[in-house]
Parts: C-alpha cells; sequence; structure tokens
C-alpha cells in the first residue's frame, strides 16, 4: 500500500509541478477564470464519458452528502486554482512553486490544532531538508540569491492558495464512504458551479480572455490532469497514508517544476537541481522512515 501511495502521490506532485508552469504560459492567452471555469467544463465531460455508471451507483450516498461533496470542489478545486492562476499574472512560476512548499507545514499544524496530532520529531526533520531542497532550488544553489527574491501581491495570493489547500488536505478525514469515482464527480462539480460566478466576474471588468490556440492547449492539460487525475491520485494517497505523510510529498512540485521547465521551455538543467532533489527525496525519506505509528499520522 505504501509503494502504491508513493508512486500516486510523486506522480500527483508531477502534474501540479506542471500546472504551474501551464498557468504561467496561459498568461495573455487565457485568463484565470476563464481557465478555471473551462478546466472544470473539460473534467466534467470526461467524468460523463468515462465515469457515469459508478457515479450513478453513488448517486445515494453523494444525494445526503451533497452540501460537503460541493465544498470540497469549491475549496479545494476552484479557490485555490483561482489564486494559483491570478498569482501568476503578478509573480513568477518558480515562485509560485516555491510558495506551495509551506502547505505540508500548514497541514502539520492544522491537525494538530484541530485533532491533537502530532508531527513526529522525523517528519519535522523531513520537512526541514525538503524544504532546503527547495530553497536549493529558488536560489540557484547560493542561499544569498534568497535576500533578492521580491515577494508582491501574487505571493500573497499564493500564500492564501496554500492555506485553502491545507485546510482541503485536512478536511479529507471526513469525506464520506464512497468510491472515488463519485467523489471526485461531486467536487468537480460543485467546483464548476462556484467557479461560474467568478467568470462572470471577470466578464464585467472587461478582463475576460478567451483562449486561443495556446490557450486551449492549457485549458485541456488544466482539465485532464491538475484537474482530475491528480486529484484522483491525491485522495487515494490521502487515504492510504493520511493526510501528514502525503501533504509531503508537496514539496516535490518545484522540483518537477524546475524539470519541465527545462523539458519544455529549454531552461539548462544545473548541479544543484540535482543536489535539490536529493534533499527532497531525502526528506520524505526520512519523515516516512520515522513516521508515528498510528494510522492518523
Amino acid at each position: 500500500m505504501n509503494s502504491r501511495a508513493y508512486f500516486y502521490l510523486c506522480i500527483t506532485a508531477l502534474f501540479w509541478g506542471a500546472n504551474s508552469v501551464a498557468g504561467k504560459l496561459a498568461v495573455g492567452h487565457v485568463s484565470p477564470m476563464v481557465l478555471t471555469t473551462y478546466r472544470w467544463i473539460v473534467a466534467l465531460l470526461i467524468i460523463l464519458a468515462f465515469l457515469l455508471p459508478q457515479v450513478k451507483r453513488d448517486w445515494p450516498i453523494i444525494r445526503r452528502h451533497w452540501l460537503q461533496l460541493l465544498l470540497y470542489g469549491a475549496v479545494g478545486f476552484t479557490a485555490f486554482n483561482a489564486l494559483l492562476y491570478t498569482a501568476l499574472g503578478y509573480t513568477s512560476a518558480i515562485n509560485a512553486v516555491i510558495e506551495q512548499a509551506g502547505i505540508p507545514m500548514l497541514i502539520f499544524v492544522f491537525n494538530f490544532v484541530l485533532f491533537r496530532i502530532q508531527a513526529s520529531l522525523a517528519q519535522v526533520l523531513g520537512f526541514s531538508v525538503t524544504l532546503i531542497g527547495v530553497l536549493i532550488t529558488a536560489s540557484h544553489g547560493d542561499f544569498s540569491a534568497l535576500a533578492e527574491l521580491e515577494f508582491n501581491f501574487g505571493d500573497a495570493l499564493m500564500l492564501l492558495a496554500g492555506i485553502v489547500y491545507a485546510a482541503y488536505t485536512v478536511a479529507l478525514r471526513w469525506k464520506p464512504d464512497l468510491q472515488w469515482q463519485g467523489l471526485i464527480a461531486a467536487s468537480a462539480f460543485g467546483a464548476l458551479l462556484s467557479a461560474i460566478p467568478l467568470f462572470f466576474w471577470e466578464l464585467s471588468r472587461g478582463a475576460a480572455i478567451f483562449p486561443d490556440t495556446t490557450g486551449w492547449a492549457v485549458v485541456l492539460y488544466a482539465g485532464i490532469f491538475p484537474s482530475l487525475l491528480s486529484q484522483v491520485l491525491y485522495v487515494r494517497g490521502v487515504e492510504m497514508i493520511g493526510a501528514n505523510r502525503a501533504g509531503l510529498f508537496i514539496n516535490a512540485i518545484p522540483i518537477f517544476g524546475t524539470i519541465l521547465s527545462v523539458l519544455l521551455i529549454g531552461e539548462t538543467l544545473h548541479f544543484f537541481h540535482v543536489i535539490a532533489l536529493l534533499f527532497v527525496l531525502g526528506g520524505i525519506a526520512i519523515a516516512e522512515w520515522g513516521r508515528p505509528k498510528e494510522k492518523t499520522a
């Protein structure tokens, strides 16, 4: 079970790392709320095409818990991504992925405050080691360069996005007992419903940009991979090993984002990228080795 969870969460981090790169590429080609709305339309069309039989079987449970499931979509799916895509209009993709590295610590804090679930010393140490890897990526191997990073309105939005996603992750402990198809379908529907007012708000301000060719490519990617596949894998990972342990894999997002920048945008892979990757993977390994034995860890 652990090995499957690790695989699911690594793929999730890969898709989310690419989501930040795609969100930056979307600037000028599709506006944030149009992208947020269209991606959930794409995701729901796929769900209706392939997952409808299981959704029908889960319908009695979905109907009983409809508000909770819609809120999962509104908070974890729409609010987070709307903040992310808006932030990328003001800050860099690298800043965005770095700031997502604070989510695991927020999950630790929320779990402790709400449920008195304590992170082990090894988990705290593991988080710290992965954070060193993130800082290596941010500074290009020169920690003195961190002092030159500029934080702006976009960075503030990313910090808020981190709080939102940490809260969503912790709230998954209350999810109804239904198959992932029903959970994702209901949450995706909630995401679309909550995105529509944002779409019209952007349209009323004259800020809507409807997708061109590049914009449609970003919409399709976001609708299939971060919106659908990654959410399925993340929920399964949290189910298998708990929020504290699963959340730590979010720190791999900056590493995957950097690698994808090299592959997709043609940026140069440096030695410090390799060192950063080793720190991130090593930190996850330390946290897993010394995790508390309880299921809720």
